[in-house]
């Protein structure tokens, strides 16, 4: 069961980008001018992607993901475009909606199917590949790694997932919540530790039927993310 301040998390999300944000999103993930604070965390998503989907066969023809926290889009559709059966979940409908265009816009045969929800929801049936690129950063640790929990147990192969780490720039945004101006933040994300997130990922089982693999953090101007690699035994 989700806790409160799981739920009370999901909603302020759900809030910022479905509402607050959309047109701000919508804008970073495409080539539209935005401010020279979202140019630095474009950039930084463009690398983190890349290293998420280089951490994936190259072919991913016959095989099935499903994409966490879908955003706009742009990863669930690189990764059916490397043949892979795509399943890509957002909590927001605006932005649902965007990816779907962008996808028909594409005028590809791809095989992306996107969907409005929660993405501990995984009553979808079972994929052998897990992708949640920023999207569990904004709420606590140990709720982040039970929404891993509950995704491994319908992962066959490999799930990859980014954190917030904790440094100081980090730690002050997430104190102040005043660091950036008002049209450039988003909702507060949740720093941790790589020795904190790894005895969370103990306690709940994952170091035990998963290999920890690579990690790589990201760190381009305001934007800052680790990733991370987990596979089955």
């Amino acid at each position: 069961m989700a806790s409160v301040n799981y739920q009370t998390r999901r909603d302020e999300i759900e809030t910022y980008f479905d509402r607050t944000a959309a047109d701000a999103w919508a804008a970073l993930t495409s080539d539209a001018p935005v401010s020279r604070i979202r140019r630095t965390v474009r950039r930084g998503r463009d690398a983190m992607r890349e290293t998420l989907m280089g951490w994936l066969p190259e072919d991913l023809t016959g095989s099935t993901l499903i994409d966490a926290g879908c955003g706009t889009g742009t990863l669930a559709i690189e990764a059916a475009q490397r043949g892979a059966e795509v399943v890509a979940v957002d909590l927001s409908p605006t932005l649902v909606n965007l990816a779907r265009e962008r996808l028909r816009d594409l005028n590809q045969t791809l095989d992306v199917t996107f969907l409005v929800g929660d993405m501990r929801d995984m009553d979808l049936g079972s994929f052998d590949y897990a992708v949640a690129m920023d999207s569990l950063i904004h709420y606590d640790v140990a709720d982040g790694v039970q929404t891993l929990e509950a995704m491994a147990k319908q992962i066959h192969r490999k799930m990859v997932f980014t954190f917030a780490p904790k440094t100081p720039l980090l730690a002050l945004m997430h104190a102040t919540g005043k660091l950036f101006p008002r049209a450039d933040r988003a909702p507060s994300i949740e720093p941790v530790s790589p020795a904190r997130l790894s005895r969370h990922l103990n306690d709940a089982g994952l170091t035990q039927g998963w290999e920890t693999g690579r990690s790589h953090r990201i760190d381009v101007g305001f934007y800052k993310s680790h990733a991370m690699e987990l596979t089955r035994r």
